[in-house]
């Protein structure tokens, strides 16, 4: 049998290592590696592939799926949880199989929430600059216990019961709004309730219709001033120009973004040698307060190796005809 051949696209030298470890002594799956985005432009590039593999920046939409089965690729692997960029009606109307990696070291995003609250309570990026400019002054690093703080978390699945977890242990109130969760070691609220008495929040919902903008000027409005507030889950939960007035108002307090909402024209690149044509981005980062990473929150060996595992997976098992462990349907 000729091996399931794949097109990867976004591929990053440092996710190859773990594909090309797991993809050892097999001919089951033959994977090329490519630097670029998928696009409408560029989807040429599939032609005799049977599979196509995305992250979470690709462009899988109606006229990209269109396109890929009249190339006759047969499924789409997603190397991700998220599938918000994926036109789910028109994969289905294409017959194109859908998988996805539901779950790859969710204590890695959370840690990196965590890692994000600290770093913009205690302020230590910017203790780290002055120690090496050899100033030792404290003021304007002041900060505040996560114990005894109520934390609103909106979205518990994996992810959010892994900062659950980790927050219990700093001793913090937990809220969570989900309308799926159980109880659990925290108290499930209402989403008007987590927005006015949490300290701190943190976004662990996906993006679709009904959370796209979730967090608005509206919301923005029901919560404590000076608050917290942290995603690592979709950019566009957030209004970012609704975000960029609360800063100003100083209703919120603080920011921690390793997602945003247009960042598929900025991350996973060095635009050092650039001229930021994001204005919005641009005025996000110009305040003292908020702290933004390049979509990093998974990126721990753990989590890499869990996505290879995982994506291969899913193309054994749609190359050997097997139950989908991990199909998204519409």
């Amino acid at each position: 049998m000729n091996p399931m051949t794949v097109a990867l696209f976004s591929s990053q030298k440092y996710e190859q290592a773990s594909f090309d470890t797991y993809l050892e002594d097999q001919a089951t799956i033959s994977i090329t590696h490519f630097e670029q985005a998928l696009t409408a432009q560029n989807t040429i590039l599939c032609k005799g592939f049977d599979a196509v593999c995305v992250f979470v920046n690709d462009t899988v939409d109606e006229t990209v799926i269109k396109q890929l089965d009249e190339l006759g690729v047969k499924c789409i692997l997603l190397r991700c949880a998220g599938f918000n960029n994926v036109d789910l009606a028109a994969a289905k109307a294409h017959n194109i199989k859908v998988c996805r990696v539901p779950a790859y070291s969710p204590e890695a995003v959370a840690e990196h929430c965590i890692a994000l609250m600290l770093t913009l309570n205690r302020k230590t990026h910017k203790a780290y600059n002055r120690i090496r400019e050899d100033n030792f002054d404290l003021n304007g690093l002041l900060g505040f216990n996560l114990f005894q703080k109520t934390i609103g978390i909106i979205g518990c699945g994996k992810i959010g019961l892994a900062l659950v977890n980790i927050l219990n242990g700093f001793g913090a109130n937990v809220l969570v709004c989900d309308p799926y969760a159980e109880q659990g070691a925290y108290t499930l609220c209402e989403l008007d309730t987590l927005l006015s008495q949490s300290d701190i929040i943190s976004l662990h919902c996906p993006l679709n219709e009904q959370t796209h903008h979730l967090i608005n000027e509206q919301a923005f409005a029901k919560m404590k001033p000076g608050v917290m507030l942290i995603n690592t889950s979709r950019g566009a939960l957030i209004d970012s120009k609704d975000c960029i007035k609360a800063l100003k108002s100083k209703q919120l307090g603080y920011l921690g973004l390793d997602v945003y909402e247009q960042e598929s024209e900025l991350f996973f690149k060095d635009r050092r040698d650039e001229i930021m044509q994001d204005d919005v981005f641009s005025r996000l980062v110009s305040f003292p307060n908020v702290l933004v990473t390049g979509h990093q929150g998974f990126f721990t060996q753990e989590a890499l190796n869990e996505i290879a595992q995982t994506t291969l997976q899913n193309a054994y098992e749609i190359a050997n005809q097997s139950p989908l462990s991990n199909e998204v349907k519409l």
